[in-house]
């Protein structure tokens, strides 16, 4: 009987035990979509009797231009996949993509973790989930397969696109649009204040003329 509630017990404490977060993260876990954005690939390792030797990440599709930070220490090996259709992007068409990227020859040792940085341009999607399945390996020859659902003891990372980023272009046309209309009508004011300057100056020598002449009419002999 006692021995029955000892597994009663122990299988309800099971229960309540959340969902594993994937332990092979792409980092950050939010990007804005259509960016071209910097991802780091962060490996902890959690096992105490073995060095993590091999990393293989499984790229989503919709990433272009894909670009990885050196790794001291570490060999890259990137695997590619044609794509059919082709995409085209700037003008140019893409007929392949980076499928998988493998990094291995270093060590990550128990209690550590590195990160692998990458970067890519995401799809014009927001709202779209990107997964990163992975696969770890150990120096005793375990493999960590995070490749599973959200829910699941091994998830694959996921990263989330988020809304386009704001074009700053259409603002910065629009403010010396408005600059240069208020320096017409500065220019404009300018040039009407201008013309009625002259017009008065105009009028003031005409009449002073005008006194110059009558005076000397009347100064002169037998004027009266």
């Amino acid at each position: 009987m006692k021995k029955a509630m000892t597994l009663l017990a122990i299988a309800g404490a099971l229960v309540g035990v959340p969902a594993a977060s994937a332990h092979v993260t792409v980092n950050p876990n939010e990007v804005a979509a259509d960016s071209f954005s910097r991802f780091a690939i962060r490996v902890p390792n959690e096992r105490p009797n073995g060095d993590t030797t091999k990393i293989v990440v499984r790229l989503p599709k919709g990433l272009f231009f894909v670009s990885f930070q050196p790794k001291p220490g570490w060999k890259r090996t990137v695997k590619m996949e044609k794509l059919d259709p082709p995409v085209e992007l700037f003008g140019e068409m893409q007929t392949e993509r980076v499928a998988t990227v493998t990094w291995e020859g270093g060590k990550i040792a128990p209690g550590e973790f590195d990160e692998f940085g990458m970067s890519a341009k995401v799809p014009d999607a927001p709202g779209q989930t990107l997964a990163f399945p992975a696969n770890q390996t150990y120096s005793n020859r375990d493999v960590v397969r995070w490749i599973g659902a959200p829910d699941s003891d091994t998830p694959a990372s996921r990263v989330t696109l988020g809304p386009k980023e704001a074009d700053e272009g259409t603002a910065t046309t629009a403010e010396p649009a408005s600059a240069t209309t208020a320096s017409t009508a500065s220019d404009d004011d300018d040039g009407s204040t201008t013309e009625k300057l002259a017009l008065g100056f105009g009028i003031a020598g005409l009449i002073a003329g005008l006194a110059a002449l009558a005076l000397t009419l009347f100064r002169r002999p037998g004027a009266a």
